[in-house]
């Protein structure tokens, strides 16, 4: 399957349309390793000459720095010439002591302490503040970000009344006002997808890992309501947070942790497969999620300007029908999955 970076999908019944293929910002705020801003910049810049014009980036991505670099970056091309995504459900704030604020889990970022807050406040909170840190007085989406036990808890029940009650009123009205086009929601695992993300009114979803190569559990669940319902998929971690970009290895990454030893097996096992019809495990990557009906844009995460270049060749390489045959009859993708129909 050859993405054109030309084309245009509906996210719905809003009047927001996405590129299939886009720029995730998560690697810009420095998740496993520190990036000079000239290397940022060269990301970036690599993208705009290569044609992709829809940008994804949060306030949690390094702590704001994502933002201020997405944002820096895009502020002086014209506003009508890209599509730009940001996410709501955090504040940041001037730490206690700066001098010794931990800014774990990224290995670089900014010096502000997050705070959780679905609320109508909190949610106006955090998209005025996302727009000072971009520099941009209009974002074409908002998503709500990590309403997910993995990051809250046994608070997530709370945050969640704080959406219901009054959160989701406001992304409403923005929506109704026209400052947004559309409303979205991120999710991480499975459990999320499943049961937190589709109990308000969203437009579409960004699923970070629970539809990939590598996982297809929510297939008949996630996905399938989503179809059903008309709300749009953005896939947001297509390689999975790293292995299906490096390979199995003692440094591949799988859940933004080290790859556990099972999935380090099946990724190894689809590496075998990839050898006997020549393709590159990262294409395979890339070009299987967009096979879904649901699925309007991916948005791999990159931290230079090689990375861009590489996964533009990914995404047009080609891809013979028998290696999607292959994976589904050793079980190591789903066989109900979509895979490329036009593959040759």
């Amino acid at each position: 399957m050859q993405l054109s970076l030309t084309d245009r999908r509906h996210v719905g019944s809003t009047a927001l349309s996405l590129p299939p293929f886009g720029f995730g910002g998560g690697a810009l705020g420095e998740l496993y390793a520190k990036i000079d801003e000239e290397q940022s910049r060269g990301a970036l810049a690599t993208a705009w000459d290569s044609g992709i014009r829809f940008y994804d980036t949060a306030a949690w991505y390094g702590r704001g720095l994502s933002e201020v670099r997405v944002g820096g970056f895009l502020r002086p091309k014209p506003r009508s010439d890209y599509l730009l995504t940001t996410k709501v459900g955090r504040t940041l704030h001037r730490p206690r002591d700066p001098a010794h604020f931990d800014r774990s889990p990224w290995a670089g970022g900014l010096n502000f302490e997050v705070k959780f807050d679905y609320s109508r406040d909190g949610i106006l909170h955090s998209y005025g503040q996302a727009l000072q840190r971009l520099g941009i007085d209009t974002v074409d989406a908002l998503i709500i970000h990590d309403l997910d036990a993995d990051y809250l808890g046994d608070k997530l029940p709370g945050h969640q009344r704080q959406l219901e009650s009054s959160g989701f009123a406001a992304l409403q009205e923005l929506k109704s006002a026209g400052d947004i086009k559309a409303i979205g929601m991120g999710v991480n695992s499975t459990e999320a997808f499943n049961e937190v993300a589709l109990r308000v009114d969203v437009d579409f979803l960004i699923v970070a890992m629970p539809y990939t190569l590598l996982d297809q559990s929510s297939l008949t669940t996630g996905m399938a309501r989503c179809l059903e319902r008309g709300i749009g998929v953005i896939i947001g971690a297509p390689f999975s947070s790293g292995i299906l970009a490096t390979g199995s290895g003692s440094k591949a990454t799988y859940g933004y942790v080290s790859a556990p030893a099972a999935i380090q097996d099946k990724v190894k096992r689809i590496e075998a497969v990839c050898r006997a019809h020549g393709v590159a495990l990262p294409a395979a990557a890339l070009q299987f999620p967009p096979a879904h009906p649901a699925v309007v844009s991916i948005i791999p995460g990159v931290i230079s300007g090689e990375q861009v270049r590489q996964n533009i060749a990914s995404v047009g390489a080609p891809i013979p029908a028998g290696f999607w045959s292959d994976l589904k009859s050793q079980a190591l993708i789903d066989p109900d999955s979509p895979t490329p129909k036009d593959a040759k």
